[in-house]
């Protein structure tokens, strides 16, 4: 099986590149007609960092995955675009569950990150700025106040209940609405975009 470590540096090779140009030389399909294939980076990087692709799951490394995050420029300065699923709550386990046996905990100590260019809907030109995994970050208190977060949402899960969360709660994660909304009753952590920023910054 292929380690965090060994992966990330395949992926280190490829910064600075267009994963777009990237993906034609894996035969990876970026549009299907005249719809993006959504799952197209994912694919990429997976091919990169040297993961096998597995037809009936997803590919996954020993111990390890791959999250993309969109960065697009305001001002000059990149930002992420938007915040980031880390994982599904089930309500059930985060309640008998403390942050340090969570899956959410274990999903966030476990991902690579890999930063991409986001330059506009219809552009599938998408640099490789960055990869960064969460333990490289040498912050403690981050960790106890995500930590912090985390047992702040399940105590509200105890106190009142699976409806009562929002994205309003937590300052580093959140819990919130997974898919289109509109009546979804699905929620799922987030990564906040000023915990993406941590991540990725120098």
């Amino acid at each position: 099986m292929l380690t965090r470590i060994i992966a990330i540096k395949n992926l280190e090779k490829y910064l600075g590149q267009d994963l777009a140009n990237l993906a034609e030389t894996f035969g990876i399909t970026t549009f299907k007609g005249v719809k993006q294939n959504k799952g197209w980076k994912g694919l990429t990087l997976e091919r990169l960092a040297g993961l096998r692709v597995n037809n009936e799951q997803a590919p996954n490394g020993l111990g390890f995955e791959l999250k993309s995050v969109a960065f697009t420029k305001i001002k000059g300065e990149l930002q992420p675009k938007e915040t980031m699923a880390i994982t599904m709550i089930n309500p059930i386990q985060v309640i008998n569950t403390q942050f340090y046996k969570s899956h959410c905990w274990e999903k966030l100590k476990s991902l690579i990150f890999c930063a991409v260019l986001w330059n506009g809907t219809h552009n599938i030109k998408s640099e490789l700025l960055k990869v960064k995994s969460f333990d490289f970050i040498e912050s403690d208190y981050l960790i106890k106040e995500i930590e912090n977060d985390y047992e702040f949402i399940r105590q509200k899960l105890i106190d009142h209940g699976f409806s009562s969360l929002t994205g309003k709660d937590g300052k580093w994660i959140q819990a919130r609405t997974k898919g289109p909304g509109h009546g979804s009753i699905s929620r799922a952590f987030y990564a906040r975009k000023s915990l993406i920023k941590e991540i990725f910054k120098d």
